[in-house]
């Protein structure tokens, strides 16, 4: 049986707040000393548009770091040492993606994910502080969320908070591996924590075709669309002038709402549309108008491409039904494994795995971006009902 750690209480305040040469070095000892380092990040993309990494978390042996990168540290060898070491993270994703592109951080060792791991056990509640009440019945508070992480001094409300964020990992991880091991799914979370390191090591850049279809565009008419790609590129230059995170400017619902009013109100003043922002005025009101009577003038053939847009989403008409069936079937699959449908294989990689038709193991994990445990489960369905009734229909003929 693993050696687990003894569970903190909450009432164990201890933390070093690193935020000098001196206790960095000790810091990097401890480090290297260390058999495993639980690690998270605070950031400030709720505060503003260019966000950045604004505090690193680090538990290790009961002990408790707060390193702030704000304070002129030279982090270099921080990141090489910590880099050397197996990580314990609860979706690493994020924090993984702004530590390369804070500090060149990449991980080196085996990194286990808290998060991946309550999916792969088909856990509904997958927050943090959900599995913490579930394995060890502490509630803790996340009124801390939402706070500017960039300001400082750091109150020492928000340092507590933040220590929390890892104080728990370790012994959350080992009861976890635990339950996985039981049910058979250790290699399905290592290949699913591997796959997270490395999608966190590339470069995600943004399609300008792309960027502005947000949440609810998919509703909109080819003319509504030509307003929001315009009203999307008025929003995303006054944040960045701002460095203010977009929807501080103009949120997605208002955008909408707005977009929807002006089309069918052309030449109308807004003030007699739906009720805008209070900080609208000014240079962002005048540029607004302008924004919206520049989509007015567009002819058609300057809207957005509906089949453009959606050539790479939607499935051929002829295989409705063969996506419908194999859908039906992956729920059922996952279902009996007590997982979601979509830990088993997202909409997307089905639609796509539809449209292809892969016959093999490695034809279906390329189509639908699927890890190899995914594919596995998922083949013989794939057979069945992309397959099969295709094959029946040929053969008769």
């Amino acid at each position: 049986m693993e050696n687990v750690e003894a569970l903190d209480t909450l009432e164990s305040e201890v933390y070093v707040y690193v935020r000098e040469r001196a206790a960095m070095d000790k810091l990097m000892q401890r480090i290297g000393a260390a058999e495993r380092i639980a690690l998270d990040t605070e950031a400030d993309s709720l505060h503003n548009y260019f966000e950045k990494v604004c505090l690193v978390q680090l538990s290790l042996g009961g002990e408790h770091y707060l390193v702030d990168p704000l304070c002129n540290l030279d982090l270099s060898g921080f990141s090489e040492t910590l880099a050397e070491k197996p990580l314990i993270l609860h979706g690493g994703d994020y924090d993984l993606r702004m530590m390369r592109a804070a500090m060149g951080f990449r991980p080196r060792r085996d990194v286990f994910d808290t998060m991946i791991a309550a999916q792969l056990l088909g856990i509904e509640q997958i927050g943090l502080a959900a599995l913490i009440e579930r394995y060890f019945a502490i509630t803790i508070v996340k009124e801390g969320q939402k706070s500017d992480w960039s300001r400082r001094p750091l109150s020492e409300k928000q340092l507590r908070y933040a220590v929390n964020d890892t104080r728990y990992l370790a012994q959350l991880a080992d009861r976890m591996r635990g339950e996985l091991r039981d049910r058979g799914r250790v290699d399905w979370h290592s290949e699913s924590c591997l796959a997270m390191v490395e999608s966190t090591g590339r470069d995600n850049a943004r399609d300008p075709e792309e960027a502005w279809r947000i949440k609810g565009s998919g509703r909109l008419t080819r003319r509504q669309l030509a307003y929001l790609r315009e009203l999307w590129r008025w929003r995303d230059q006054h944040a960045r002038r701002a460095n203010l995170p977009p929807f501080k400017v103009f949120d997605n619902q208002q955008m909408l709402d707005l977009v929807r009013w002006v089309e069918s109100h052309p030449g109308m003043p807004l003030d007699r549309g739906p009720k805008l922002p209070g900080n609208l005025g000014g240079s962002r009101l005048r540029t607004l108008e302008e924004a919206i009577t520049r989509a007015a003038a567009m002819d058609q053939a300057q809207w957005p491409d509906l089949r453009r847009l959606d050539r790479d989403y939607a499935p051929p008409a002829d295989c409705d039904e063969q996506i419908d069936a194999l859908r039906g079937e992956c729920a059922r699959i996952a279902k009996e494994l007590g997982i979601t449908a979509s830990t088993l294989a997202p909409r997307a990689a089905l639609e796509a795995i539809a449209r292809s038709r892969p016959r093999t193991l490695d034809e279906i994990m390329g189509s639908g971006g699927l890890l190899r445990w995914q594919a596995e489960l998922v083949q013989r369905a794939v057979k069945e009902c992309l397959h099969s009734t295709q094959e029946e229909s040929t053969s008769r003929k």
